[in-house]
């Protein structure tokens, strides 16, 4: 069940990248809402950022037992937990950040995904 709440919280996100990425103007919803619209060199980043995503949402899949696992039960649960770290710090820089939009959006969504990765990894 956490697998697919995180899911859905990491596929919003996934989802609010692409448009973003072809050029909508949501980007203070994310990097401190430093550009409404991102330029081209920081499409880049946020390209990058689509591949990690997509990463995520497999490797959360894979932990909550709704997809084979790559690797070992060992391996993926400590994925998990560097992943989990990972949102929970992620959810402090969105709590910190300049665009409101960030703080009350993406927040929320990260803490919520960093909880569903904590959960499903450490009941592996």
């Amino acid at each position: 069940m956490f697998a697919i709440i995180g899911t859905v919280c990491l596929s919003i996100v996934l989802i609010l990248s692409i448009l973003i990425l072809f050029g909508m103007p949501l980007g203070e919803f994310t990097m401190g809402g430093k550009y409404k619209v991102f330029p081209n060199n920081m499409k880049v980043i946020l390209a990058s950022q689509l591949i990690f995503q997509a990463l995520f949402i497999f490797i959360l899949l894979q932990l909550g037992g709704l997809m084979p696992m790559w690797f070992s039960v060992k391996v993926m649960k400590i994925i998990g937990i560097v992943l989990a770290s990972y949102l929970s710090l992620n959810t402090v820089m969105n709590f910190l950040s300049r665009s409101k939009k960030e703080k009350f959006v993406m927040t929320p969504l990260s803490l919520i995904t960093a909880v569903c990765f904590w959960i499903t990894s450490l009941n592996l």
